[in-house]
């Protein structure tokens, strides 16, 4: 038998067949029932071929659409034939016989070769001599691979049929004929040998189709079809699933397959040219062979025009799966003819009585393997199967459509056997029907099973508009969790149909069904619950016929108990033989109920009305298709009856005719270009020469940024500043130093001028820096490109760009972005347009992976980009601000912006003449023509009667007022505001009139018509029309041209306009056609959108509000009527946008605008009319920059020779009938301009100002039912499906927010909509892109001016980013030396030790940063300074905020932890496998002389970093760090180690000093607290840290620096040591290290300028520490330093190379000579100058470099600024603020104690209270305070005089001087109380000792014998605020005797 189960019957489908065969025979009133196992596997001779074979063979039909296979029950096929071909006994696969495994490695796999690589196919082999076996035949195969190829095989003939489909054995035997290998016993083997590569089972039946002979020259070709079996009909039970597609299978086979909605062409089915007929009683009654044969009926044969049709697998080409279709289809056209017999009866009439197997004797069981034989099918379908009587007619009334179910029955016995067809499964459609009934009827589809279409199928169009509703059951719990509801809330059939009632009979006779609109009601309706008990089917359709009877007749129910097919051919068939007078009884909508004995329900709706059908098969098409579909009918001639019509005017006299009478008449004149009535007429020649004497009133709209596109782009730079910020490392912007752009724009010639124009006129390429002030006029235009053939050469270049400037920052602007967003892969020439550019261009490997390029995508309508699979993520969406809060205090002449929403409310004014309208006379006159036209597409008929309308209505204003009565009012009042306003204006300013007409063809027609008629009737020079196309320049002819010149003042005779607000004040008509309109601006002067030829083919949100978007603007707002303003009408703040044009005066429109651009683009300034015209160029903080541009606020007068407007950067400008055109020269003229109209009154005249009003739009009325949704009670525009390229992801979802923002509206799409197989985002990357972004705003808002203003701040903010604040403050006092004696201007490169010996020291600490701190007192004191300051704190201990200076980062500064680039990145960034147990942790132990105790410190040390550090042999215990030699000379190497103290600085401490060491090996520890470490690891994984004892947590930086003093001494005599014992002496180890605070930025060298100033250039700090590490006799010195910065350096002469004086922030320290001098550990401030003073007065060698300065940076945070003193108990959340003298308290009190450390507290009391402890110092130089030992800061009005106690030390000589105070700090046993005596004091002069604790105060008092001199009270003693356990401070204060 071949395979093994191929002959096995299972038990149930026995049994069913059993029962089927006894239960016919019981009902037949004649026959015998057939046997069993005939039914099963035998057939009788008698019938004809089975009605598979009828079936489609979808293997041609679909070649553009393979993948669109059908589902039953879920389970996918690959075509219907696969469906067919499963019953099929085809018993020669193995099992699982389609699984295949890949093919042998090294095979050839090329469709139409075997796997051996020898050719198999027909073409090929033709004329080859093939060997065949004995017993063999060679059969054609076909595979769906290569449709239009057939294969050759050799079969052995046993496997194959005889001629009457009998006799073939099961199995297979076959032999490859190519390679000629034999044996092949599975026809799955078989086939996958010869690479028919099938997703399907494999059966010879189904692809073994002909046999092939030899023709008379001896070639092989196509022969007979292989006749395989005959006609079985098709078993119906109750539990059975027919295999055809349901409604519900065969929109999930979308699911898994085509989501792709281009259809490829427009009509799939016409595959079977006539030629492949076959002739005589040898073809097949249903058509081409490929089809199969039927034996001829005995019956009458018709040649009927046929074609198998599928429903919605084939019809319905782009439904993207089965939950989100938005029913876009190509309509059938009439397909190729083929004769067909067909029965000439109707139906039989199927009675409630028949039983379910009534017909079961012709109907055969259910065949073996059928894939949808289970009780549990998801779509039970009827029982009955109705056959087709095959001999006598059954009478059949035609009268009313229901007259299915009122019928008699006939008599049963009457059936004669055998029926060709199951009835019911097979519709044939009536001949003619559209001509007949001049309706093409749509199939809407509902639930259950549909026939198999044949006939003229042309004229039926099935829709799958609404079969998403019905699928709600396929809804997953986590969606109907996110709507709300449950399982339990779903519908059922019979309530769904119900629904489906009420809503088609509410519609009205102008309305068609909208999926979003009715999956709403579904929505309630599942959400409301049941109101009432379930409906039964039994019920069902009373109550439908009830629902349907309140319509008027307009929908009716049909209930057939057969199937579908039954209802739909009855319907169909009265359709047909309904006389065309009758037809308007005929109801809109037929709803067919399809009821069984097994209790389910089917329905689908049948449209029928006219209008209805005619608008859904359109909306099904998209643009591309019925833009396709008008081309075909205009060049086939379609139009030709059309045409004709219009050739005649209203009246029936011929048009052409009439207009040559008129032309005749008036000879050579015409009417008076302007200033003159339309019946005055002049010489055309001098009608040519007449120009305007001036220009309207123009205005120089001075280029402006308005607030609203500032916050947009701000709001965009933070949004790149958050992607630098995320961490994702996927944008550095500390990297980038400059900004480039490229825009891409739509393929629009006026696009890219307008968008050239912002350039230029906004100056952002001279700001950026990329074009000098002479080029950037000229090199706009290199940086928009368009979308077009050429965009790749460009973009290459670009991208070239983009890669050879790693450090340029790179913005790609894809500018209205929504307009072509088709993938490459299924992109192609479409209409004329390339599809797919956007996609190659913007989503190539090379843009997605360029770390230095942005991708701006900026859009009106973002809803294709905001898909679930959508590239941007939501968090780099950036919305235009939706202000709603109307300003009271703003002016009512100020614009605002009036968008769709505006349009949509302004129906709600009350005004006589609304601004949104829809012209109702042009809809009836459009009604009675689509009627009369029903072949031709509406928007053909359309054009026409437009263009008639036009053309009647100028020759009605002119020559024929006898028309006026013919032309709607509407295009009446347009076209006489266009001819009768430049009559009135002595400079000829008009409006523009623009007409939208999609197609190109339409349009010039239309265009050819209207210059036409225009022309003959002598209005050339009143008016011009201009055909508007995207792929065309503007082309006026030369006299319009020159009136705009003149209006210019502009003296070019070149000049023509480029874009369309060129065309400013122009009398004009536009037809602007194209696709979709593409972002282009229109002038002010636009009055009217004509609209009207938008219908329901624009059925989607994108497409719709694009079109009316082309009105929106900007308004004054006086013109919004206030009264009948609604409450949340959008208005916008004053100074919106726009800004001066002709409604506002300049002063009212003033605007905190940053810094101008530098206008390169030669403006007429309006000088200070409008604050500094601004534009921002300055920082992200809004201060000005120092680098600003000189040219930035000057007035430019505009040469002629480029009359560029100045407008404000917005994307239009507001439309206005004084008609402003910026001119340069003629600025100052004052005509007041042409007023126009109100919409419903003439306005009043204003003395200079015109108002500005909103556009009015003329819609069509499915436009207007969609814009004006509240008048109607439709849903708005917004609720429809967002794009085509998108669909809905659930049947059923919330309703869009419309109302709400931006934002929330693309979070909803996001969720609610996936991208269809043809979208560009279709299978797109998992994540969204990090450095893509998305810009969306209303049409016409200013988007163009905000990305242009993003560009500027964002070069402005990474010129921040490379800038610093660093401080510029002159040095208090220069050294005390003659100045005069100053050495020569280039002095020496390094100090002589003796020379500086010589040098006196500058006691006075002049750094700046000392400008608050007590003076030092010296006994010669500069001569500008009587020893005290003027400055006073302002506040007590705040200072005041020190002058800084915004500098230019060189490649040598330091930076911190969010610096990264490709040098350092190893220095600063972990290794990638590199953990922080890569460091090595060390304890460092010592003894310290000071603290009298053992320290331990840790080192934390990278791997990389242990070559500089000496462990012991174990290689565990560190035990020294390295130290060169001074008599090292290496060039590279840098001696010190350089230790930089920080704390609360891990992120902004300037600690990565890479750059700034020039990458050289060097020796950087940072010393860190011990809280702290773990943060500076994090941080500076790389860097060594000196981690402090935690006894030093809460310590000043003067632990810091002791601690690193103490630990270099220690290690230098480590070192020493170690070395001693290598050979080298002890003197010669390095003794220095460099201390180095983490805020030193830059250095500089300066040397002596030309005219006697400094020149300064920044040099590294390697160079600065080299230079001075190469100082001879270097370890003479104690410590060598720098000057500090400030700009006032470079302005003056250079002073001496070297100073002898206070060092700061970086000081090179000899640890050796410094050895018995400490830094104070306890201090926080001025630790440096205390130290330095000791230092001195110990005699040691302290040297500055004067030629060298360091900068430093302003860090507001960090250091001990950020130690905040606060209550130590804190009652009260709020921090309360404690004044200095509450630092202080007496001992043992009640005072509040504050948690700080003691030392902290004391020299802040001291700094701002030091006036109280000594007041007779205050303000008093020649007596100053007396500090022993030590130096604290008393404020800037106390001078205090440094004596040390050490003998031998270096002191100011203090004879003479009487000193007013004397303070004692934690004195030491040198403090002697001779030494005191030694010292005058004033009378009075105040005493203060401080100790550690009262009794060393005490001890301190005694052993000092103070109270000798002194006097003491006991309210005199102090501490600070401390708790005990804080170890507070004690101080007592006496009073000199």
């Amino acid at each position: 038998m071949g395979n093994s189960y191929a002959g096995q019957l299972k038990s149930a489908r026995f049994e069913e067949a059993l029962h089927n065969s006894i239960e016919a025979s019981l009902r037949s009133s004649g026959g015998d029932p057939q046997p069993v196992f005939t039914q099963l596997y035998l057939e009788p001779d008698q019938y004809p071929s089975n009605l598979e074979d009828i079936k489609p063979k979808m293997d041609l039909s679909m070649k553009s659409n393979l993948s669109s296979h059908v589902l039953v029950n879920c389970q996918s096929s690959n075509s219907i034939d696969d469906m067919d071909d499963e019953d099929d006994s085809d018993t020669s696969s193995p099992p699982l016989p389609y699984l295949q495994g890949p093919p042998p490695d090294g095979c050839c796999t090329v469709d139409g070769f075997c796997q051996a690589g020898k050719d198999l196919r027909l073409v090929s082999m033709a004329t080859e001599s093939i060997e065949v076996p004995t017993g063999f035949k060679l059969v054609g195969a076909k595979s769906s691979s290569i449709p239009e190829h057939i294969l050759v095989c050799a079969v052995d003939k046993r496997f194959l049929p005889d001629e009457n489909g009998k006799n073939a054995l099961l199995g297979f035997s076959g032999n490859c004929v190519g390679c000629g290998e034999k044996g092949f016993r599975y026809f799955t083997e078989f086939s996958n040998h010869i690479n028919m590569k099938l997703s399907t089972q494999p059966k010879k039946q189904k692809h073994l189709k002909y046999y092939l002979v030899k023709n008379s020259q001896g070639a092989l070709c196509k022969g007979t079809l292989i006749c395989w079996k005959e006609c079985k009909t098709r078993p119906f039970s109750g539990s059975a699933s027919s295999s055809k597609p349901s409604s519900s299978s065969s929109l999930s086979s979308k699911e898994n397959g085509d989501t792709n909605g281009h259809s490829p062409s427009p009509f799939p089915l016409s595959d079977s040219p006539p030629a492949r007929m076959q002739s005589g009683s040898s073809s097949g009654i249903f058509g081409p062979p490929e089809l199969g044969f039927l034996k001829p009926l005995n019956t009458l044969t018709h040649g009927t025009k046929t074609l198998p049709i599928v429903p919605t697998a084939l019809r319905v080409n782009s439904l993207t799966n089965g939950l989100s279709m938005d029913g876009r289809s190509s309509l059938l056209s009439p397909p190729h003819t083929n004769p067909l017999a067909t029965p000439t009866h109707g139906y039989r009439a199927t009675e409630p009585g028949d039983s379910p197997a009534s017909s079961a004797m012709s109907s055969g069981p259910p065949k073996k393997r059928h894939r949808s034989w289970h009780p549990t099918s998801l779509v039970p379908f009827p029982a009955t199967a109705v056959p087709v009587p095959a001999i006598r007619p059954l009478t059949c009334s035609s009268g009313s459509l229901l007259s299915l179910t009122n019928q008699q029955p006939p008599s049963v016995s009457g059936v004669i056997q055998p029926q060709p067809i199951t009835a019911g499964e097979t519709v044939i459609i009536p001949d003619n029907l559209l001509n007949s009934s001049g309706v093409r009827p749509v199939l809407l589809i509902g639930q259950g099973t549909l026939p198999y279409f044949f006939g003229n199928v042309g004229d039926l169009v099935v829709s799958p508009l609404l079969v998403s509703c019905y699928k709600g059951r396929e809804l997953n719990e986590k969606t109907l969790a996110s709507l709300g509801m449950s399982a339990s809330q779903l519908l059922t059939t019979e309530t769904m149909i119900l629904l489906t009632l009420q809503y088609l009979a509410r519609l009205g006779t102008e309305q068609i069904p909208l999926r979003e609109e009715f999956e709403q009601i579904v929505l309630k309706a599942m959400l409301c619950g049941p109101t009432g008990p379930p409906v039964s089917p039994s019920q069902l359709p009373w109550l439908a016929r009830m629902e349907a009877s309140v319509s008027g007749g307009c929908v009716q129910v049909l209930v057939s108990h057969g199937s579908l097919g039954e209802g739909i051919s009855e319907s169909l068939r009265s359709l047909s033989e309904t006389p065309s007078q009758q037809q308007q009884c005929l109801p809109n909508y037929v709803l067919i109920i399809c009821t069984s004995k097994s209790g389910a329900n089917e329905f689908c709706v049948l449209v029928l009305g006219k209008y209805q059908s005619r608008a859904l098969a359109e909306s099904m098409l998209s643009t591309n298709e019925f833009l396709k579909e008008i081309s075909y009918e205009l060049i086939t001639g379609k139009v030709s009856v059309l045409a004709s019509h219009f050739q005649s005017t209203s009246l029936g006299d011929n048009m052409d005719k009439q207009l040559v009478r008129y032309q005749r008449k008036r000879k050579d004149r015409v009417v008076q270009p302007f200033q003159g009535h339309l019946t005055e007429y002049i010489h055309s020649q001098e009608a040519a020469a007449m120009l305007p004497e001036s220009g309207p009133d123009l205005l120089s709209d001075g280029f402006q940024i308005h607030p609203p596109q500032l916050s947009v782009a701000r709001s965009l730079l933070s949004q790149v500043c958050a992607i630098a910020d995320s961490g994702s490392q996927s944008l550095d912007l500390g990297r980038f130093c400059k900004v480039d752009f490229l825009i891409l724009v739509p393929p629009s010639h006026v696009l890219v001028h307008q968008t050239v124009q912002r350039i230029q006129q906004s100056g952002v390429l001279i700001d950026l820096g990329i074009e000098d002030d002479s080029l950037a006029l000229q090199k706009s235009d290199k940086y928009v490109v368009r979308l077009d053939a050429e965009v790749h050469t460009k973009m290459e270049a670009f991208m070239r760009k983009v890669k050879q400037n790693p450090y340029t920052l790179f913005v790609l602007v894809h500018d209205n972005s929504h307009v072509d967003l088709t993938s490459a892969l299924s992109g192609s020439v479409c209409h004329g347009e390339l599809q797919g550019l956007a996609d190659r261009v913007v989503n190539c490997p090379e843009v997605l992976e360029a770390i230095n390029l942005l991708v701006l995508q900026v859009s009106c309508f973002p809803f294709t980009l905001q898909s679930r699979q959508s590239r941007i993520s939501p968090l780099n969406e950036v919305h235009w601000p939706n202000t709603e809060n109307p300003q009271a205090e703003a002016s009512p002449k100020d614009l605002v912006y009036f968008g769709l929403k505006d349009y949509s409310s302004s129906l709600q004014w009350g005004v006589a003449s609304p601004i949104l309208r829809c012209d109702d006379a042009f809809e009836r006159m459009v009604k009675t023509l689509l009627e009369r036209h029903p072949h031709l597409h509406s928007m053909v008929i359309r054009s026409y009667l437009l263009i008639q309308q036009y053309t009647e209505a100028l020759m009605a204003l002119t020559a024929a007022p006898s028309l006026r009565d013919h032309v709607t009012p509407q295009t009446l009042a347009m076209v006489e505001d266009l001819l009768s306003v430049p009559g009135r204006s002595r400079h000829g300013c008009g409006h523009m009139l623009l007409v939208r007409v999609p197609s190109l063809q339409l349009a010039r027609l239309a265009q050819e018509r209207l210059e036409e008629a225009r022309d003959k009737l002598g209005l050339q020079y009143r008016f011009a029309v201009l055909l508007g196309s995207p792929a065309a320049e503007i082309s006026l002819p030369v006299h319009f041209c020159a009136r705009l010149r003149a209006w210019r003042g502009c003296k070019n005779e070149e000049w023509v306009p480029h874009t369309y607000e060129d065309l400013e004040g122009l009398p004009c008509i536009v037809i602007l056609t194209g696709k979709d309109p593409l972002g282009e601006t229109f002038p002010r002067s636009l009055k009217y959108c004509d609209l009207r030829l938008i219908d329901s083919s624009y059925l989607m949100r994108t497409a719709l509000e694009q079109e009316v978007g082309l009105a929106c603007s900007y308004v004054t707002r006086r013109v919004i009527p206030e009264t009948k303003t609604p409450a949340g009408r959008e208005e916008r703040p004053t100074d919106d946008k726009r800004g001066s044009g002709e409604t506002a005066d300049h002063d009212e429109l003033q605007m905190e605008l940053e810094r101008p651009p530098s206008n390169a683009s030669a403006a007429t300034r309006t000088s200070g009319s409008i604050t500094e015209n601004g534009v921002s160029s300055s920082s992200v903080l809004d201060k000005p920059s120092s680098h600003s541009n000189p040219s930035s606020s000057r007035n430019i007068m505009d040469s002629c020779s480029s009359p560029v407007r100045f407008k404000q950067e917005c994307d239009s400008q507001a439309p206005s009938s004084s008609f402003s055109s910026a001119s340069s020269s003629s600025s100052s003229s004052s005509s007041p301009g042409a007023q126009r109209p109100s919409q419903s009154t003439q306005a009043p005249r204003e003395s200079s100002r015109a108002q500005v009003f909103p556009r009015t739009a003329v819609l069509s009325r499915a436009a207007y039912a969609l814009l004006a949704p509240e008048a109607l009670g439709q849903p708005s525009s917004a609720s429809l499906l967002p794009h085509a390229d998108v669909a809905w992801s659930s049947p059923l979802r919330p309703p869009v927010p419309h109302a709400l923002g931006g934002a929330e509206q693309s979070l909803y799409y996001r969720q609610w909509t996936t991208a269809r197989q043809h979208h560009a985002d279709y299978e797109g990357p998992a994540l969204p892109h990090p450095r893509r972004l998305l810009l969306s705003g209303p049409p016409q808002v200013g988007k163009t001016g905000a990305y242009l203003q993003f560009l500027r701040i964002l070069f402005r903010m990474l010129i921040r980013l490379l800038e610093v604040d660093v401080y510029d403050e002159e040095e208090l006092e220069e050294d005390v030396q003659d100045k005069s004696k100053a050495p020569p201007a280039s002095g020496p490169q390094w100090p002589d030790v003796e020379d500086i010996r010589k040098l006196p020291f500058d006691l006075y600490p002049s750094d700046p940063k000392f400008r608050y701190a007590s003076p030092v007192y010296a006994d010669r004191m500069p001569k500008t300074l009587n020893g005290v300051k003027t400055e006073r704190l302002e506040a007590e201990g705040e200072l005041p905020k020190r002058n800084t200076v915004s500098v230019r980062l060189s490649l040598f500064a330091a930076h911190n932890a969010f610096h990264h680039c490709e040098q350092c990145h190893h220095y600063s960034e972990p290794a990638p496998a590199a953990q922080l147990s890569d460091c090595t942790f060390h304890a460092f132990t010592f003894c310290s002389s000071m603290l009298g105790e053992e320290v331990q410190l840790h080192f934390i040390i990278p791997k990389a970093k242990e070559p500089h550090f000496v462990f012991s042999q174990q290689g565990s215990h560190l035990e020294s760090m390295r130290l060169p030699l001074i008599s090292d000379k290496e060039s590279g190497m840098l001696k010190s180690p350089i230790f930089t103290p920080t704390t609360g600085r891990q992120e902004h401490g300037l600690l990565n000093i890479y750059h700034a060491m020039e990458g050289a090996e060097h020796l950087h520890i940072l010393v860190v607290k011990q809280y702290e470490m773990p943060l500076y690891r994090k941080y500076w994984p790389n860097h060594i840290l000196l981690v402090l004892p935690a006894m030093f947590n809460s310590s000043g930086v003067g632990a810091a620096r002791f601690m690193i003093k103490e630990l270099s001494y220690h290690n230098l005599e480590l070192e020493r040591n170690r070395q001693e014992e290598q050979g080298v002496k002890r003197q010669d180890v390095w003794p220095f290290i460099v201390m180095m605070d983490d805020s030193c930025v830059l250095w500089n060298a300066h040397q002596p300028g030309p005219e006697g100033d400094s020149e300064a250039m920044n040099v590294s700090l390697k160079s600065v520490l080299q230079h001075m590490e190469a100082t001879p006799k270097i370890s003479l010195y104690a410590m060598c330093g720098l000057r500090k910065w400030s700009s006032a350096l470079s302005s003056r002469a250079p002073t001496s190379p070297f100073s002898r004086c206070h060092l700061h922030d970086l000081v090179m320290l000899n640890v050796d000579l410094t050895q018995n001098v400490q830094y104070d550990l306890n201090r926080f401030t001025c630790e440096e100058v205390d130290f330095i003073l000791r230092a001195n007065s110990s005699g040691l060698l302290l040297c500055r470099f004067n030629h060298f300065s360091i900068m430093k940076k302003h860090i507001p945070i960090g250091g001990h600024k950020d130690f905040l003193i606060k209550p130590k108990l804190m009652r009260m959340e709020t921090p309360v603020r404690v004044c200095a003298s509450q630092y202080v308290c007496a001992p043992d009190s009640e005072h509040t104690l504050l948690s700080a450390p003691a030392q902290f507290l004391l020299e802040k009391f001291l700094q701002s209270c030091s006036h109280r402890l000594f007041p007779l110092a205050l303000g008093n130089s020649a007596n100053p305070v007396l500090s022993i030992d030590s130096y604290l800061n008393l404020g800037p009005q106390i001078q205090t005089c440094y004596m040390s106690s050490r003998p031998h030390s270096v002191n100011v000589d203090h004879q003479g001087v009487m000193f007013s105070g004397l303070l004692l700090y934690l004195c030491d046993s040198f403090v002697v109380s001779s030494l005191l005596k030694k010292f005058n004091f004033l009378k009075g002069a105040t005493l203060c000792v401080i100790c550690q604790d009262r009794s060393s105060l005490r001890q301190t008092i005694v052993r000092l014998e103070l109270e000798d001199e002194w006097q003491f009270r006991l309210r005199d003693e102090f501490q600070t605020a401390n708790c005990s356990e804080d170890r507070p401070l004690y101080f007592l204060t006496g009073r000199h005797i």
